[in-house]
Formats: structure tokens, sequence, C-alpha cells
């Protein structure tokens, strides 16, 4: 069994590649993402943080430049304009070098401290992919009533198209083993990232583990920005995604 915790001294991060790499995608969060990369900071494991800001316009970059500058553990990557949470996820992968990595989105709601009940069914032998899910007991903020149906119904459509018996197929909080990706075929550039992804997954037949985790969700006045027209567009990438390998 790999071992859970594993900081290493500068000589031994240079002859082994981290452990994890957290992929953080960032569009305009500059009141979050320092206090974020501080959060993912603290959790005691040999990881790298790769924040890839997605055309921001709000000073987000001249922040994550500075959180480079402070930490060697981050690295920033740069889209000269928006794509999407999707293609901003492509470029960190393709940048990642660790043995296991994580899905982070660049705002509070999912809590770092978590990491440990992600990572445990991989770092076991478990799982090849763990979804970190919303809906499994954890503690979450109240939020709408509707967006709560959506996310059930675009699950539930996942699950019948794919074989599945996910609770959360839409959640950010995804970690998995770095083989998995590799020659998996990601197109989507926004939000249908996730059942693209989901999909494919359950193409490769992965081991899939869910495991509770806590959410602090946001409303729209606070800076979400997901929209019902993502919902629209994740409902056609989750048939085509079942029948386009």
């Amino acid at each position: 069994m790999t071992p859970a915790k594993k900081k290493s001294t500068a000589t031994d991060s240079k002859a082994a590649p981290p452990l994890l790499s957290v992929v953080i995608p960032v569009y305009n969060e500059r009141n979050f993402v320092a206090e974020l990369v501080s959060r993912v900071l603290a959790q005691d494991y040999e990881m790298e943080v790769l924040l890839i800001d997605d055309g921001s316009t709000d000073g987000s970059v001249e922040i994550i430049s500075g959180l480079a500058e402070q930490h060697p553990q981050v690295k920033v990557h740069l889209h000269q304009f928006n794509q999407g949470k999707g293609a901003a996820l492509r470029t960190g992968f393709e940048q990642a070098q660790g043995e296991f990595l994580l899905i982070q989105d660049a705002d509070l709601e999912y809590d770092p401290r978590d990491y440990g009940k992600l990572l445990e069914p991989l770092l076991d032998g478990r799982a090849d992919v763990v979804f970190g899910s919303r809906f499994l007991g954890g503690p979450h903020r109240v939020l709408n009533y509707h967006h709560y149906l959506g996310n059930r119904f675009l699950t539930m459509l996942s699950n019948i198209l794919t074989g599945l018996n996910l609770t959360d197929m839409e959640t950010c909080y995804k970690a998995f083993r770095r083989e998995v990706i590799d020659n998996m075929k990601l197109r989507q550039d926004r939000f249908g990232f996730e059942p693209e992804f989901t999909a494919r997954v359950a193409a490769k037949q992965c081991r899939v583990y869910e495991v509770p985790i806590s959410y602090s969700g946001r409303g729209y006045a606070e800076g979400k920005k997901i929209t019902w027209k993502d919902g629209v567009a994740a409902l056609w990438t989750i048939v085509r995604s079942r029948f386009d390998g």
C-alpha cells in the first residue's frame, strides 16, 4: 500500500514525481483563489498544484503568479482567452506529473480537508477513480432546490447510459490514477467535462468509488458561474458521449 502522507526533502522530490497533482482551473476568482491555495497546501501530501488560468480579467493572474513565486509546489499555466473549465482541465492533465490527479475548483465550495477521503480508495488499491459525492451525508450548505433536482436528473440519465450507480456525477471532486486519462478522448470545453469524463471512465471499465464530502455551495451573487444553459449542454453531452466512443 502506498503511504498516504509522504512529504519529502527537496532532493527526494527531484528524484521522483509527486504523489498528487491538484489541477485547479481558475477564471475570475481573485477573491477566493489565494485562500483556496493556502488550504490545499495545508494538506500533508507530496504534491504539485497546477493553476490553469482560463483568461481571467479580474486580476486573478497576478495573484496566482505571486503564489507561484512564494511556493515551489505551485505552477501556473495561462490561457490567452476564456475557453472553459474542460479546456483548462485538459491543459492541467497534460502538465501533471503526479501518480494521482485530483480536480479542485478555485472557489471555496469544496474543502481540501476531504482529500484523505478521496485518496484512500486509490492509495490502498481498491479504486481507479473516486467521486466525492455531495449527497452521501456530508455537511452542506442548503441552496436552490431546482439545482438539486437538475443535478439528480443528469446523474440518473448518466447512470442509465453508463451503467454506473453514482449519486453525484456533476461533482467537482474527482480523483484518479494517472493512467486513467492515458489516451482518453476528452473534447468538452465547458462544464460538459463532468458527464464526458464519467462516460469515458465507464467505457474503460474503471473501478469507481464514491465517498461523502462536505460542500459549501455559493449562489450567483457570490460568483457561481454554471447556468441552465450548461445543464442543457450536459444533457446533450451525456447522450453523445455514450455513443461516440
